[in-house]
């Protein structure tokens, strides 16, 4: 069964389409000017994952060569203005795309996020600065409304495209970490708005630190000895633990490294007033949030479907 999920999930990365678009950085718009989003065209390759650092922890290692598709990847992490569009529905029925080009995309229902019962940013800002609090249920959920808003296909990244999109744009070959991130050192204990410290080589800003980004991937500390050498992933099977990568403002400087992992835990629902607990959020991981990609061939229509399918059925929902 988990070698099918993983042919399924290679062909959302792999599938030909029709309509090859040239391959660059672009901003998609919405409706809203403040919801546009910008798309950094990250140009696949074989980079070596993981290390061999004998500093770094276990889950790190081995080093092993892997390859990996062209895709595009968010600039910056999503927002909460772009986030509660969605939780809120700003956006009314009227403003999706016409219903046949939603069959194509595998969607016929998006389900919006249940509303909070206290405010998620627990007043550390909201509007520019990144959504945080959501389960990686919510993250995917997302993807599928901005989906059905845009005729194109995005999903979370994969643990191996975010390393990619790290280690291509040399993002920890710094000597000055405040200079690209916040952490425990200048973060004032609390996120910060996107976009203020210097981007990568590839144009991204804050891989690492601010807050720590949902991938796709079930964590697995020893899932390294044995990964595909191609657009790996470990297809999720049991709702914790989740990965999520780069660090958050509170982590210490070694948490904040293209190779360092992270696995989700239950306990971040401890506050959560919702019985049974909610499907959306974490509500004690104001730490957590996530980016969105966009793989550069559009996966067909049965795969996208089966996408979202398998991520209601991950979360036994």
């Amino acid at each position: 069964m988990v070698n099918l999920r993983f042919t399924i999930f290679f062909f959302l990365i792999a599938t030909l389409s029709i309509n090859a678009q040239s391959f660059k950085n672009y901003t998609q718009e919405l409706k809203t000017p403040e919801l546009s989003f910008e798309m950094i065209a990250v140009k696949g390759g074989s980079f070596s994952m993981g290390t061999n650092d004998p500093k770094r922890k276990a889950d790190e290692k081995p080093s092993h060569e892997v390859a990996i598709d062209d895709f595009w990847i968010g600039k910056q992490e999503i927002t909460w203005e772009q986030y509660d569009a969605f939780v809120f529905g700003e956006f009314g029925p009227e403003q999706f795309i016409e219903e046949s080009k939603l069959k194509s995309l595998g969607i016929d229902a998006v389900s919006g996020a249940t509303p909070p019962y206290v405010d998620m940013s627990f007043n550390m800002g909201k509007g520019k600065s990144p959504a945080v609090n959501m389960t990686q249920y919510a993250a995917i959920m997302y993807c599928k409304w901005l989906t059905s808003k845009t005729g194109i296909f995005y999903r979370l990244p994969t643990e191996a495209e975010w390393e990619y999109a790290c280690k291509k744009g040399q993002t920890d070959q710094t000597n000055n970490l405040e200079a690209i991130a916040w952490y425990h050192k200048n973060s004032q204990e609390k996120y910060q708005k996107t976009g203020q410290k210097q981007s990568n080589t590839l144009g991204i800003h804050d891989l690492l630190g601010n807050v720590s980004e949902w991938v796709y991937d079930q964590y697995s500390p020893t899932f390294y000895k044995n990964s595909p050498k191609k657009n790996p992933i470990n297809m999720p099977t049991e709702l914790y633990p989740r990965v999520l990568r780069g660090g958050s403002w509170k982590d210490t400087a070694d948490k904040l490294c293209c190779t360092s992992r992270q696995g989700s835990k239950q306990d971040w629902k401890q506050r959560d007033p919702q019985i049974p607990k909610s499907n959306w959020w974490h509500t004690d991981a104001a730490f957590v949030g996530f980016r969105i990609v966009r793989p550069k061939v559009q996966p067909s229509e049965e795969d996208i479907k089966k996408y979202w399918l398998d991520a209601i059925e991950d979360f036994g929902i």
